[in-house]
Parts: C-alpha cells; structure tokens; sequence
C-alpha cells in the first residue's frame, strides 16, 4: 500500500463513486471523500469502504476552495496527496508505475504531473485533443494548494514536477441529458472567465506563476480565444477538433463529444456573452454586476 492519502470532492456523485473508490482504496493508505453535501447515495456509498473517511463540509462555490480547505483541515498523514474526481480512476498501468516509483521519488520532486484520457458514452477516445493533456494531481503534504478560480484551476507547486508515463481516466457516466444539463452551469462559469481574460476584471498580479509552462501555454491560448469573433470561434474550435485533429475516427462517440462539448457548449457560451455585452456594453463594472445578479458568480477585484 502506498503513503498515500486521495481526496475525493463529492456531490451527488452515485453513478460513479462505488467505480472510483474500487480503484483507489486498494492502494491508499486513506482516502477521504469531501462531501458538498450530497442528497443522493453518495455518502452511503463511501461508508461501505474500511479506509474512506466522509467528511460533509458546505460548498464554499468552486472547487478550489474546497479542496485548499480539506488540505487545510483534514488530518492527514501521508507524505503524498492524490487529488481525483468521482468520475476518474487510474489505469492499471499507472498504479504499477506508482507502486514502482512513488516510494522512490527523489526528495526535490514535489509533484506528479498525470497525462488524462477521456472517455465519452462508455468509449475511450484517441484522437480530437484529449491526448497530450497533463494534469499536477499527485503532491507532497505542504508542497501544493490550489489558486482560487472560478474553474480550470491548478495547483500552485513548491518544487520539481515529474511526468508519469501511464494515464489516469475522466470517464463521466452521465446520460445526455445530465450531460447538457451540467454544462449549462459550466457555461455560465467560462463566460465569465472569457469575459475576465477579455476585459481584465480582477487583478491577477499577485497570482502564483509557477504552475508550469503546460498550464501557461493553456492560459495563453484561453486569452487568444476570448479575442476571437463571438461564435465564429466555436465553429472553428470544432472544426479543429473533430477534422484537423482527427477526431471522427473515434466514431459516433467522437462526433457526440467534439460535437457537445466542443461546438454546442462553446456556442452557449458565447450566447452568455453576447447577452451581458448586449446589456453592459463595454463597461467593466457593469459586466461584474450582470455576473452577479444572472449567474451567480461574484468576480473579486
């Protein structure tokens, strides 16, 4: 068993939860899920398991925040933190290359960066731009905490970051429907963070840097899609993923996901957009205060 603790953040997480903990609590010294809460089976699900601990702590509005504050109040013991969602596991050959290299990791590593598969309608997909993504999930205690942002966060690292060579998998179970359903609240969520890297709402000087140059290159190309034309970009994003990149060789499965997530997703996104613009103008502090009353979501200055 590895010196390892995983920390799951749950909410309404049943179809997946039972999947993930059979995956990870073989090779954990602990696992502890913190939950939003849920009102499903999700912690039901998790008391069924020896080394889970549940922990039910309220929603403070993004998931950096919840996490930083599990590392912040939760007792743990290992000297290594796994952060995964309910809907991940890890493929079998990455827990081989961690059982072989984790208890021998040089001490200036302070962190695992893991190569992520995706997989959509029961098929894991290889081509369109699921490959190539790394992802820091693995860390030691002290060495990393999340910055505060509204989604796509990252973890801030004190130290060297090492590639595993094996994947782990984001393989979401959810029907179409919830799908679509969820993404309309994601959408909300990117709107206002294309409209923050457009307009400049917060002040992101005192912001950590270090999170490695695949996370800047992505920050870096976000910035150059908010400064595309609205919806013209999010045809173009599908047509670079579903011909350049070759993702209808993945079949239907393919199309639903370059599709949805790609063309549909992004295009409702730049409906957000084009309403606030269409009721704000340019006027920055009136876009702040449209995020606020319509969606919900406070921009910090």
């Amino acid at each position: 068993m590895l010196d390892l603790t995983v920390i799951i953040l749950t909410y309404n997480e049943e179809i997946h939860i039972r999947r993930c903990l059979e995956n990870v609590c073989p090779i954990a010294k602990k696992v502890i899920v913190v939950d939003s809460p849920s009102t499903d089976r999700t912690v039901e699900i998790c008391r069924e398991f020896d080394n889970v601990e549940v922990v039910v702590h309220k929603y403070p509005g993004n998931q950096a925040e919840q996490f930083n504050w599990a590392l912040d109040n939760l007792k743990i013991e290992t000297e290594w933190i796994l952060r995964l969602d309910a809907d991940e596991y890890l493929m079998p050959e990455l827990i081989d290359e961690l059982k072989e290299k984790l208890p021998k990791m040089d001490k200036d590593v302070a962190a695992l960066s893991l190569s992520r598969a995706r997989a959509f309608a029961g098929k894991i997909l290889h081509h369109g731009i699921v490959n190539g993504i790394w992802i820091t999930r693995i860390f030691r205690k002290g060495k990393a905490r999340y910055e505060k942002r509204l989604m796509d966060e990252h973890l801030s690292v004190d130290g060297e970051i090492v590639r595993m060579e094996h994947q782990f998998v984001d393989d979401n179970r959810m029907t179409i429907g919830q799908f679509t359903i969820k993404h309309e609240g994601y959408a909300s969520r990117e709107a206002a963070l294309l409209l923050d890297a457009e307009y400049h709402l917060t002040d992101t000087s005192s912001l950590p840097k270090d999170h490695g140059e695949e996370v800047e290159r992505k920050r870096a190309q976000k910035e150059r899609y908010a400064k595309m034309p609205l919806f013209w970009r999010a045809f173009a994003y599908f047509v670079y993923r579903y011909i350049i990149k070759l993702g209808f060789l993945d079949g239907k499965e393919g199309f639903l996901w370059d599709f949805l997530q790609g063309w549909w997703y992004r295009t409702l996104v730049d409906a957000k957009i084009f309403e606030c613009k269409k009721a704000c103008g340019n006027d920055k502090e009136a876009i702040k205060k449209y995020i606020l009353e319509k969606w919900g979501i406070m921009i910090d200055d």
